[in-house]
């Protein structure tokens, strides 16, 4: 997966957890593709300490997945849902309770 987007899940499943200097710094870095200078400018702080808080939130968001584990069970769901999908036949798939129960499990399931 490439790196970006996993940035943004891990954002999305952890950010909260982070200070707001490393969410904001994550978010403008990765989400907003701004450069380290622009966003020290942005926050009012050093290109150093902006590098350190991306070091930093990296490692915290990559700690948390590697106990939590919950953009794995999010893809995981996601790609069975997918071949859900796939392997249903299409009169099936076109019934109105079919469509409404995997709308539900897109909406519960977050995909």
């Amino acid at each position: 997966m490439e790196e970006r987007v996993l940035i943004s899940l891990l954002l999305d499943f952890y950010g909260p957890l982070l200070t707001d200097k490393q969410r904001m710094s994550l978010q403008l870095h990765h989400e907003d593709d701004m450069s380290l200078g622009e966003i020290a400018e942005e926050l009012g702080v050093s290109r150093q300490a902006v590098h350190d808080n991306l070091q930093r939130a990296r490692h915290i968001l990559n700690d948390y997945e590697s106990k939590l584990h919950l953009v794995a069970q999010y893809e995981q769901r996601e790609g069975l849902l997918s071949q859900l999908k796939e392997n249903l036949p299409e009169e099936v798939l076109a019934e109105t309770k079919v469509q409404k129960v995997l709308a539900q499990m897109e909406g519960y399931y977050g995909i």
